[in-house]
């Protein structure tokens, strides 16, 4: 990038212009990021020290958790603190490397939601062969898999960036450092690469997707011969994954599947996958599951009797 770039350092437009609504930004999105943190953070916890929640599914709810704090953190953190600052600037190399860890950890959670998704349909569909199928090695496995493709996404989108000559302008119309807002400032045509992240990010995206309503809709056909106790269960439980899955994948298959352009309502669809959506999703999976809650309480009931002694 050196070789061919007069572009050291790029301008970020950010969200808003004015000064008294950046302000109120500022607190309302930092308290979002950690709520995003401490909820997340409490799930991970609590899933690791709890002796009731070791099953596969809070196991593969742990590493979700996780991912969500190292997602929102690619961005969130940067942007609160260009809320305060006059101009705000980031270098050409950090640009680069948010993008990497923001796609990194996109894709890895889009991978993670989809093995979640498995891991019901074996639970529901193949109950007695559960604990062999999904055994601590497969899930292992099936994380480790998670993580390669996310890494795997993310090299193929920097190499496509990497090679992009860049001399100006440098103000990127985003609060953030992503693909389509870089493109714009390439000195080059860039409709082939623009292809190239439509089908590495979109559709990647819209067959995990289908892939997930797929399974669901076997799930839900395979729950008719259950009892109507095993069907609550099933249900619930089935609902704060889907719930999580549709606000995830609705914004991003709306950002990645269409031309790019430079409306704000791309900046709010982006605002709310990156800031809003990560600390969603420990509220939706706490308050659906009764196991993760009386998990918390015990957590939460031991920390503060430890305090008292």
């Amino acid at each position: 990038m050196a070789n061919t770039n007069n572009v050291t350092e790029l301008i970020i437009v950010g969200l808003f212009q004015d000064p008294e609504v950046q302000r109120v930004c500022f607190v309302v999105f930092l308290l979002v990021y950690l709520a995003t943190v401490v909820g997340n953070g409490l799930i991970v916890l609590t899933v690791n020290v709890s002796k009731s929640l070791h099953s596969p599914m809070y196991f593969f709810l742990s590493y979700l958790s996780l991912v969500e704090i190292s997602y929102s953190s690619t961005v969130v953190p940067k942007f609160i603190t260009d809320l305060l600052a006059k101009i705000k600037t980031i270098s050409l190399e950090g640009c680069v490397a948010q993008i990497f860890f923001f796609h990194f950890f996109g894709v890895t959670e889009i991978f993670l939601l989809t093995v979640m998704a498995y891991d019901r349909y074996v639970a529901i569909c193949k109950p007695l062969h559960y604990t062999t199928i999904m055994s601590r090695f497969v899930c292992r496995l099936l994380v480790a898999g998670s993580w390669l493709g996310g890494i795997i996404h993310s090299t193929v989108q920097i190499l496509v960036a990497v090679q992009l000559p860049f001399c100006g302008p440098n103000v990127i119309d985003h609060y953030f450092c992503d693909l389509h807002p870089l493109f714009k400032l390439a000195c080059t045509d860039t409709s082939v690469e623009g292809v190239i992240v439509l089908a590495n990010s979109g559709l990647i995206s819209v067959f995990s997707f289908l892939i997930l309503v797929s399974s669901y809709i076997v799930i839900l056909f395979n729950l008719r011969n259950h009892s109507a106790e095993g069907k609550r269960k099933a249900l619930s439980t089935c609902a704060s994954h889907i719930t999580v899955v549709l606000l995830f994948f609705g914004p991003a298959i709306f950002l990645y599947m269409r031309p790019s352009s430079t409306f704000t309502e791309d900046k709010l669809v982006a605002v709310f996958y990156t800031v809003v959506t990560p600390m969603l999703n420990p509220i939706i999976y706490t308050l659906r599951n009764a196991e993760v809650k009386n998990a918390t309480r015990k957590l939460w009931r031991k920390k503060m009797n430890s305090g008292v002694e």
